[in-house]
């Protein structure tokens, strides 16, 4: 049904992107289309941590420290399979570079600064692990290449089935330097969903001939907020989008029809977060609305170099309202899959500000890599899973110098992360959750220190780097991982689901063919596809997606990795 206004729920890249394909393919006006959302980062975000306290999240437990820098996380990019993604940025200009696109600064920073990983992997007693040697064993190879060889039609043999039970007679490959890494690349735990594994597994089959150096990894000259979303930011407010912010969406009103499946939204309830007090917007028969039904960042809180980052039980903002259109529909699916199970989604992250290079220069001899946006991720030297596996500890980027447009001369950024933060740090005895920021760089230091080549261990040098620290910020995020989370394929409603008049569902909750989540490439393409439905733009002109699975050259050396 074809519409010429929008109401787009959520300022994350996937309605940032509708609004973009509205404007250019569709022509409308852009004045027609107006945000309401709680902020402007999305999940890709990145800011100085005084304006990040200032966030909906944060405003309940403020910082002692708000220097610095913070990124709640950070995610690679992938020119082969991120179609959709150059194709917008493509469409809008640069911040940082005149005369550029945001995809042309891209392509120009990326190919100056190539991704070439020496030290993917490093564990005490061994220092960098050959990470050329997947250690796969037979059954290992026979059960990844059944989901490599899975139909698209025969997916659904994987509802509801996890990686640990997919791998249940194999634990085997939980304790291979292939799991080691692609757990860290994409950011997979055995609770995850094997279906979400095959979809990988698809996209990213040219992965395997190169997953240890990562050099078909992409990045953004600075955070992607500066790269990314402001550019975006900036043309939809040049172009007169209209951006209402510090506004919670809390429930959806449709209009009482014979057929309860056909969904028509007729207004929206809101929170005014700064006023609190409650607003109404009547939807008229003109308006689609685009709704980001879920958010990675959503309920995400801050600590500081003294303070771990507290928990927040909040359901989240966007899944909210999600779950509440559940109540009235039953074929927009089951967002408690996503965020009613914080054991398998949670992370915990930390960003890292020093005012001088003492710590990065210590890494770079113990890498042997200089910063550029490596990720190293320390494996235990002993059992720390149920399984009774070693498993790995911590992951740190070190991005290359400055990650932020205002860092100060000397100033660095890294980030990091801790895929399982109820587990316990070796250096510092307190669960990941509950560790300070200077306790998060300590754990840091030790796990350093035990791959460190010497002669002088970094150790020598710890007062050095307390001394250089700015802040280090703790970030808890009990939804990072849940688009990840064990499913079935109609847990997650459709872009424009069935009978939609003028609701339209957009980023990484949603269902979409081929489709792997955790990228931007799938939060764009949902938004491409909204879009393109409600200007009555033909599907044909979307953005072709590669199939990589079907490439016989691609899945040969894939074959014979494997085997390596």
């Amino acid at each position: 049904m074809i519409k010429s206004k929008a109401v787009m729920i959520g300022a994350g890249i996937a309605n940032m992107a509708a609004a973009v394909y509205l404007i250019q393919e569709g022509h409308w006006n852009p004045e027609d289309i107006t945000f309401y959302a709680l902020d402007k980062h999305g999940s890709n975000d990145g800011s100085t941590a005084s304006e990040a306290a200032t966030e909906y999240w944060n405003k309940n437990h403020p910082m002692e420290n708000t220097k610095g820098f913070i990124a709640r996380g950070g995610r690679m990019l992938n020119y082969r399979t991120y179609v959709d993604l150059m194709d917008l940025l493509d469409r809008i200009p640069s911040v940082t570079e005149p005369g550029m696109t945001a995809a042309e600064d891209t392509r120009d920073f990326d190919a100056q600064h190539r991704t070439y990983d020496v030290a993917r992997l490093l564990q005490g007693g061994k220092g960098i692990v050959d990470g050329h040697k997947l250690g796969l064993n037979n059954t290992d190879r026979l059960l990844l290449t059944k989901l490599i060889l899975m139909r698209d039609d025969e997916e659904t043999k994987l509802d509801n089935v996890s990686i640990a039970e997919y791998f249940k007679d194999d634990p085997h490959i939980f304790q291979t330097n292939f799991w080691y890494m692609w757990e860290t690349t994409f950011a997979f735990r055995t609770q995850s969903s094997a279906q979400e594994l095959r979809r990988y597994m698809h996209q990213m089959i040219y992965e395997f001939t190169q997953i240890e150096h990562l050099v078909g990894v992409n990045r953004t000259r600075y955070n992607q907020f500066e790269s990314i979303m402001l550019p975006l930011i900036k043309y939809l407010e040049g172009a007169g989008c209209k951006f209402i912010m510090n506004r919670r969406v809390t429930a959806f009103e449709f209009k009482d029809t014979k057929m309860q499946d056909e969904i028509t939204v007729t207004g929206l309830k809101m929170l005014n977060t700064d006023s609190g007090l409650e607003e109404h917007v009547a939807i008229d028969d003109e308006t689609a609305i685009f709704f980001t039904n879920g958010s990675i960042t959503d309920s995400a809180t801050l600590g500081d170099y003294n303070t771990p980052a507290p928990e927040n039980p909040d359901y989240g903002a966007a899944s909210s309202l999600w779950k509440q259109a559940t109540e009235h529909f039953y074929n927009l699916g089951n967002p408690d899959k996503f965020f009613a199970d914080r054991d398998a989604s949670e992370w915990v992250s930390f960003t890292l500000t020093t005012k001088d290079h003492t710590l990065i220069n210590e890494i770079t001899r113990i890498t042997n890599q200089v910063p550029g946006n490596a990720l190293n991720s320390f494996i235990s030297t002993e059992p720390i899973t149920p399984l009774g596996q070693k498993d790995v500890n911590m992951s740190i980027v070190v991005h290359h110098q400055p990650h932020f447009t205002t860092q100060k001369p000397n100033e660095t950024v890294i980030w990091g992360y801790f895929l399982y933060p109820r587990r316990e740090g070796e250096f510092v005895h307190k669960q990941y959750i509950k560790m300070t920021g200077k306790e998060m760089l300590e754990e840091l230091l030790g796990q350093l220190s035990k791959v460190d080549p010497g002669p002088t261990n970094i150790m020598k040098k710890k007062d050095q780097i307390l001394e250089s620290v700015i802040n280090c910020i703790p970030v808890y995020m009990p939804y990072a991982s849940a688009l990840f989370n064990n499913r079935a394929k109609t847990d997650r409603p459709k872009v424009i689901p069935d009978f939609s008049t003028n609701l339209a569902f957009t980023g990484e909750f949603v269902e979409q063919p081929y489709q792997m989540i955790f990228t931007e490439e799938s939060a764009v393409r949902s938004g491409e596809i909204a879009a393109f439905h409600f200007a009555g733009v033909p599907d044909s002109k979307l953005v072709k997606t590669p199939r990589y699975d079907h490439d016989p050259v691609t899945l040969m050396k894939a074959a014979k990795r494997m085997f390596d």
